[in-house]
């Protein structure tokens, strides 16, 4: 008579690998699921999506760069006022609305109007885009002003042709700046195709 014997021992230990295994790949999905629904509804949202593609399609701005732009400047907040005083969704300052308003001939607006806070800020960007080129030289006159970014320009500490920032004093402004340009990456990685329909 034989008596056969089993590794029982390796059977539950391979038992409880497999087991831990399936544990992991379980958990690293439920995780990066609720991360990405995190991500896209409460760190990179698209709120107010049909008047910021509007207005990008209409100042020929990247749609992925207003959001950045949106989210950096206000955080989706219509009624957020900085403590100098700008407003709404693109953080407006009454005489940048005025500089504006006068360019686009326009006697009566409302900045604190969704819409025409959007235009106004699209409108901006677009008029130092066309005075800068670069995304991170728009961004800072954004932030800093169209003659303090002239100034830096204009040194050699801070741009080597005049063109192109390669350093920028302001640490605000080059916290903004690098703060646009990461946002406008995730908008592209999230939503990528869904943002140029």
């Amino acid at each position: 008579m034989r008596i056969f014997y089993t590794k029982k021992g390796s059977n539950s230990v391979l038992n409880i690998i497999l087991a831990i295994i399936c544990a992991v790949f379980w958990l690293a999905f439920i995780f990066g699921a609720a991360y990405n629904f995190v991500e896209k509804n409460y760190i990179y949202p698209l709120c107010y999506k049909d008047e910021i593609v509007e207005t990008a399609e209409r100042y020929d701005i990247d749609v992925a760069l207003l959001f950045a732009i949106v989210k950096t400047e206000s955080g989706f907040n219509a009624r957020a006022v900085s403590g100098k005083g700008a407003v709404g969704l693109m953080q407006i300052l009454p005489s940048t609305g005025r500089f504006i308003a006068d360019k686009k001939g326009v006697a009566e607006y409302d900045l604190t109007d969704i819409g025409t806070n959007l235009d106004f800020g699209g409108y901006y960007w677009a008029y130092l885009r066309g005075k800068f080129k670069g995304v991170n030289e728009t961004a800072a006159a954004y932030n800093a002003g169209e003659g303090t970014v002239k100034k830096w320009l204009n040194n050699r500490e801070y741009s080597a042709d005049g063109k192109r920032l390669k350093a920028i004093p302001y640490p605000e402004t080059a916290a903004y700046t690098e703060k646009i340009c990461e946002s406008m990456k995730r908008y592209e990685k999230l939503y990528g195709k869904l943002l140029d329909k």
